[in-house]
Parts: structure tokens; C-alpha cells; sequence
């Protein structure tokens, strides 16, 4: 055997550590935001996450791509999606976690906007546990983030809701084709694109005709397709529809109450950037039976109720990513040496690090900050930060994503580039960014949503006083958010949007930092973002940052 040269100063990987325990960002932000939560349930994740174990798992979920078979030897047809046992040990531990309904459980109706749960801040507990997961592998937490959206919807058909509601907030996952009532928990997934709409549901051609009732209300049988129809495994969906009263959604079961297949045919899975162990398909309703959610004619409001959740998880999620692509920088920076010097202590890679460790505390604290307003839509000034923050957060956070990335793989070199290994992680951290900002609702989407938010009376002013608390604590924030005000009322174009929600972005950040972050992450911050000490990359933070505290602060141990 040949020995031609030793191995060294290559970095270990980063296994065997708490992701809970060494997230200081996120545990401040939980403080702030949620103080007296009990985070035992985070730190028991956070550990078991870091584990070469469901490390091992997330790759293999990801190398071993879920397979499509349509038909069985004989020739029925059986559409399922066959997956590696990787993937459904992932998802396992997600359900596990409840990060799929732990808002929901324990309440008899999910409370409707302007309710509470009665049970503490169950959206945040779920928003960080969610963000930790997405550390170790995102691409499983399509089903569970849908499972979240579409549960509280159900409460719009009493009846499937009695029968379904117990069973979707279960915390045991079984991933075999049954009835609902054979299996110990269930999820459910959305279908409401087809291919001359996108995003423009209302140009929706698939029908759905009347087909008598029974005891889940309204029976409906659907024609049509759906250009993505995510996590085609689930047990369920909500679906869009035309009706004789307009675009309506309606509950797609895979199994039929009497345990027969319903007439979903799966055409194909989808050839993803990234997201890899997710299935997407694309779907045709061949007289498929669905029931009526709501009332008729009404989709679209019910479809934008459960947007906004999925939007909350699109910053969660992003956020998590960037946490992630961060500790993977940081840890081969601190063990990796190059000219003379360990890379972070070379002055321009301590810039990068530092500036990289900002902009992630920055996204937690404003997508922790969003999962707040969810448990607190009781409250007047909650329910407006919820309109105002859910498209503000869902644009910057996700817009931010994809260069985060390509950044933190530079500093990995060409070992961040591969795609095997440890240090492959980053190469799928980096096909996965773009998902985000794309899914529901790209970025034109949520800067004419935040317009239409800031349209309403209260927003203005519950804008103002969720600056308020930081104001005269830095100078170029104070005229930033005095700016803001005039800046809403005199935009008379939607030209101007998307430069309005980073603003925004950007002011509520940095009024966050400052009530939950040390005063150098607060004054590096508002320096660069805000007062002009910064390049047009990461790594141009001014010259008098105190970088240590920063890198210190982000360090995984």
C-alpha cells in the first residue's frame, strides 16, 4: 500500500455537538420574545440533532432521492413514492418533536385569529424547534410545515376536523398508505398551482362538481391537474377548485373512507435544484372525491390564512440555514491553517465570519420575532406586526439566503464546494437556499403584500411603536425610522415596494438587536446596515467592530 503523503490540517467534522445549547442568537431571541418558556424540549433536540447518527440520516435522505412507482408487476395502478428509510426516520423525529402541531394540540378548535392558545407561546417553542431541524436536514419539513398550515383550516368543516384534528397533532409518525382512522397520526400536504397560473391561483381551471353528501359534509368529484402538488405521500391535502360559486377549497384524502386509493395519479416527481429528499410532483384528478372545506366560493382567503404560516416557516426555515451555513464556516475556519495562521485569525476572514454572524442573529431575532406575533394575534398590536412582519420577513430573510451561502462555502474553499462528507453539507445548504424565496409567494409577491398591510389604518402607527423602544440608541436607525412613516404614505407606485420591505426588514433588526443582543452586535449592525460602514459583500464591516465579541458570540463549541 502506498503512502504518499499524511493527512493534516484538514478540520474535523462537526458532529457530536447541541445545536440548542450552542445557539446563542436563538436562545436570546427565545428570552426576549418568550420569557419563562421551558426550553428542556429544545435542549433534548438541539442534542439529539448534532448527532453523527441523524446526521448520517440527513444524507442519506438526500443521496437516495425519493422514486415514483406508478404502477405494480400487473399493471394497477398505484401511484406511491418510495422513499429511503433515512427519510422516514427524519421524519419521525420531526413528529417526535410536534413541530408539525404542537400550536394545536391539546385545544379542542384551533384558535381563530385573534385568539390564543392558553398555553403559553406554543409558536415560538415551535418556530425555534423548527429552525433546529432545519439545521439537519430542511427538505423533510415540507410535509410537517403543510401540516401545520392546513390543520387549523379543517376547523372550516367540523365534522373531518373532529375526525382528523386528533390524529394530525399526534406525535407518531407511520408513513404506510391506510385510512385515517387505521393510522396513529397522519399529515396533509396542499395542492393549488397548475401550470397556466402559478402563483395566480384564480386563473385555476381544475372543477370539481357536486356529488352528493354524507357525514364530512359537501362530496365533490374533482377534474383537473396540479403543476405542484408537494409531498405526494401525504394522507391528505387542501386543495383549489372551480365551483359553480367560484375558486373553493376542498379535502383530498389518498385513501377513501371505505380504503379505497382515491383517483390522485402522480404524472411525474419533480427534477429539483435542491430539496432532494422531498418528493414535489405534478398530479391529474381523474373524478377524484373531495369534500368541501369552508364555504363555497371562498379559497382564496382560506388558502392566504394558511400562506401566512407557511411564509412564517419559509423565515424560520432560511434563518436555520444560515445558522447552520455559519457554524460549518466557523468551524473549519478555527481548525483550518493558511499562511501562518489559523483561518479566522486572519483579519479579512474575521471580517467575513463576523459580518456572516450578524446577518444570521438578525434573521433569528426577526423570524423569532414573527412566531411571537402568531401567539399573540389576541392583541391589537400582535395581529398588525403579524400582517406587517409575515411578508417583510419572508422577503429579506429568504432574499438573503442564497449569498449568505455562497459566502460561508468560500470559506470552506473547494471543500465546501464537493458534495460528499461532512463539508458536503454546505454544497446542500447552497441548493436549498433558493427554495424559500421562491415557495409561497416569491419576492414581488410579499413587497405587494407588505404594501397592502401598510395600507391598513393601524399599520403605520404599530410599525412606530415596535421601533419605539430603540429609538435614540443610534442615529442612523432614528432617521431610518423616521423616514418610514412618509416613506408609506407617499408611495404611490408598487416600484418602490421591494426597497420598502427591506427598510423595514432592516429597521425592525436592528430594534430587535438592540433590546435582545449585546450592545456590539446592535452597534455593528446599525453601523453597516443601517449607517452606511459596509461594502455590497460580507466581510466589509468597518474597521473599529469589535469582531471578537461577534465570532465569540457565534462560535459552535
Amino acid at each position: 500500500m502506498l503512502a504518499t503523503h499524511e493527512v493534516f490540517n484538514q478540520p474535523e467534522p462537526l458532529v457530536g455537538y447541541d445545536l440548542f445549547a450552542d445557539n446563542a442568537a436563538l436562545r436570546d431571541a427565545l428570552k426576549f420574545n418568550a420569557p419563562g418558556l421551558d426550553t428542556a424540549p429544545l435542549s433534548a433536540l438541539g442534542a439529539r440533532l448534532g448527532t453523527a447518527e441523524m446526521q448520517t440520516h440527513a444524507r442519506l435522505a438526500n443521496v437516495h432521492a425519493p422514486q415514483l412507482r406508478t404502477h405494480d408487476r400487473f399493471g394497477r395502478r398505484v401511484d406511491v413514492v418510495e422513499f429511503h428509510p433515512s427519510y422516514h426516520a427524519l421524519m419521525s423525529a420531526a413528529v417526535e418533536a410536534g413541530l408539525h402541531g404542537t400550536p394545536w394540540a391539546g385545544a379542542p378548535v384551533p384558535p381563530a385569529a385573534g385568539e390564543g392558545t392558553g398555553a403559553g407561546s406554543p409558536h415560538v417553542l415551535r418556530a425555534a424547534g423548527f429552525m433546529l431541524f432545519t439545521e439537519l436536514e430542511p427538505s423533510v419539513l415540507c410535509p410537517i410545515s403543510m401540516t401545520y398550515a392546513v390543520t387549523p383550516a379543517l376547523r372550516s368543516n367540523a365534522a373531518i376536523y373532529r375526525d382528523w384534528a386528533p390524529k394530525l397533532t399526534s406525535r407518531l409518525y407511520n408513513p404506510q398508505l391506510k385510512p385515517w382512522r387505521d393510522k396513529p397520526g397522519v399529515t396533509m400536504g396542499m395542492g393549488m398551482t397548475e401550470k397556466q397560473g402559478g402563483s395566480d391561483v384564480r386563473a385555476n381551471t381544475t372543477r370539481a362538481e357536486p356529488a352528493g353528501s354524507d357525514d364530512w359534509g359537501q362530496r365533490m368529484r374533482v377534474t383537473g391537474h396540479k403543476w405542484f402538488f408537494s409531498a405526494p405521500m401525504c394522507d391528505a391535502f387542501l386543495i383549489l377548485a372551480q365551483t359553480n360559486s367560484g375558486l373553493s377549497c376542498l379535502f383530498l384524502p389518498r385513501v377513501l373512507p371505505d380504503g379505497s386509493l382515491n383517483a390522485i395519479r402522480i404524472q411525474r416527481l419533480k427534477d429539483k435544484l435542491g430539496n432532494k429528499a422531498n418528493a414535489s410532483s405534478e398530479v391529474e384528478f381523474e373524478g377524484a372525491t373531495a369534500w368541501l372545506v369552508g364555504d363555497e366560493g371562498r379559497g382564496v382567503p382560506q388558502i392566504l390564512e394558511m400562506g401566512t404560516m407557511t411564509r412564517l416557516d419559509c423565515a424560520l426555515g432560511t434563518g436555520g440555514l444560515m445558522r447552520h451555513a455559519l457554524a460549518l464556516a466557523l468551524n473549519h475556519t478555527s481548525q483550518r491553517q493558511a499562511f501562518g495562521k489559523r483561518l479566522i485569525e486572519q483579519p479579512l476572514m474575521r471580517n467575513v465570519l463576523a459580518d456572516l454572524a450578524l446577518e444570521s442573529e438578525a434573521a433569528t431575532a426577526l423570524a423569532i420575532r414573527l412566531a411571537r406575533a402568531f401567539d399573540r394575534r389576541g392583541d391589537a398590536h400582535e395581529a398588525a406586526m403579524a400582517r406587517l412582519l409575515t411578508p417583510v420577513a419572508k422577503f429579506w430573510i429568504c432574499k438573503r439566503g442564497s449569498h449568505f451561502a455562497q459566502e460561508a462555502m468560500e470559506c470552506l474553499g473547494g471543500n465546501g464546494y464537493v458534495e460528499e462528507g461532512g463539508e458536503g453539507v454546505m454544497a446542500r445548504i447552497y441548493r436549498e437556499m433558493p427554495l424559500n424565496s421562491i415557495w409561497e409567494g416569491a419576492g414581488n409577491i410579499m413587497a405587494l403584500d407588505l404594501l397592502r398591510a401598510l395600507r391598513k389604518a393601524d399599520a403605520a402607527a404599530a410599525l412606530a411603536q415596535e421601533l419605539a423602544p430603540a429609538r435614540g440608541a443610534h442615529a442612523a436607525l432614528d432617521r431610518m425610522a423616521a423616514a418610514l412613516p412618509t416613506r408609506v404614505e407617499e408611495m404611490a407606485t408598487e416600484t418602490e415596494a421591494r426597497r420598502l420591505a427591506q427598510d423595514v426588514a432592516l429597521a425592525v433588526q436592528a430594534a430587535l438587536l438592540y433590546q435582545s443582543a449585546p450592545s456590539a452586535v446592535f452597534a455593528a449592525f446599525c453601523d453597516s446596515r443601517l449607517g452606511g460602514d459596509w461594502g455590497q459583500a460580507f466581510g466589509t464591516l468597518g474597521g473599529r467592530t469589535d469582531f471578537d465579541t461577534l465570532l465569540a458570540r457565534a462560535m459552535p463549541r
